[in-house]
């Protein structure tokens, strides 16, 4: 009887699948073999090669990708948005290490972040999760047993968790060999977060951060999103007064025109445009913004729109 049950139901699920019926909640939310890293390390010495080495020698299966690993060093803040910028562009189930950690080794934790879209990120929880958690949402945390999930042999290095924790614990939840609820013990539904001003319209004046640069090219990029931009009510063509403050020095005052793109004004002119992301952005035609003037990026750093 038992088995008939059984048939029974992989028939019914069967026919789901069939009919594009979406399968259970816990089918969806399945890891699926996939580990995309990020870190601090550069690329001149073997360190994400040995991470990508842990992890294969839990399952030579395993898929193995990289988002960057030219984070500037210690910088947690750009580590946070670059995992944020890219989380969402992957399938549910894939599985994050982050390892930006000048904290390696202290009472931070390490943990495992599910989002609420399906993703798992493996990271100190330093503030690296701040953006994937505001995005994305938390849909549970986890606190890694580092007396079961750690590289076997390991137990007396204390300055490379990201090959001897965060790898060894990505490769056994993405290959299925732990779930995660197996991993460590629950903890609230919270991580660190790092404050930083957001998007914030205030009469005919929009403000924002400067989360990051388009660093290829010098190009300032904003978080203030194309919603809150147009309520100011600006149109194509027309000028801005813009501020860009360091805390609370000025670093920058000018008027640049709204436009599409660089090549509608003449090259070496500033100009103002919604980029790739949809977020207000400043650039120079054919020039570096950034370097030009003094230009950085993180929470520390402001930027006000206003109509003249």
């Amino acid at each position: 009887m038992a088995s008939l049950a059984k048939i029974g139901a992989a028939a019914w699920l069967g026919w789901l699948l069939v009919l594009g019926a979406a399968p259970p909640a816990e089918a969806a939310s399945a890891v699926n073999g996939i580990v995309v890293y990020q870190s601090d390390f550069g690329l001149k010495d073997g360190a994400v090669s040995a991470m990508h080495g842990v992890a294969l020698s839990v399952d030579p299966s395993l898929r193995l990708e990289d988002l960057t690993h030219e984070i500037p060093a210690f910088n947690i803040w750009e580590g946070a948005y670059r995992l944020a910028d890219t989380v969402p562009y992957w399938p549910a189930g894939t599985v994050f290490v982050s390892v930006i950690d000048p904290g390696v080794g202290t009472e931070r934790k390490s943990v495992v972040l599910e989002t609420e879209s399906g993703h798992f990120v493996v990271s100190p929880d330093n503030g690296t999760l701040t953006l994937v958690a505001e995005n994305l949402g938390i849909a549970a945390v986890r606190e890694i047993d580092e007396s079961r999930y750690r590289r076997p042999g390991s137990e007396l290095s204390y300055t490379f968790h990201g090959r001897d924790v965060y790898s060894y614990a990505a490769a056994h939840l993405a290959s299925g060999k732990t779930r995660f609820e197996d991993l460590g013990p629950e903890l609230p539904a919270e991580v660190e977060r790092i404050p930083y001003q957001k998007p914030t319209l205030a009469g005919d004046r929009v403000a924002g951060n400067i989360p990051i640069l388009d660093v290829q090219f010098g190009n300032v990029w904003t978080n203030i999103d194309r919603a809150t931009f147009e309520r100011l009510g600006v149109l194509k063509g027309a000028d801005l007064d813009v501020r860009i403050l360091k805390d609370d020095e000025e670093v920058y005052q000018g008027t640049v025109p709204y436009v599409s793109t660089f090549g509608d004004v003449p090259q070496g002119l500033p100009l103002l445009y919604l980029n790739s992301v949809d977020n207000v952005a400043l650039a120079i035609n054919w020039g570096n913004f950034a370097e030009t003037h003094g230009i950085g990026s993180g929470p520390e750093w402001r930027i006000e729109l206003a109509k003249p």
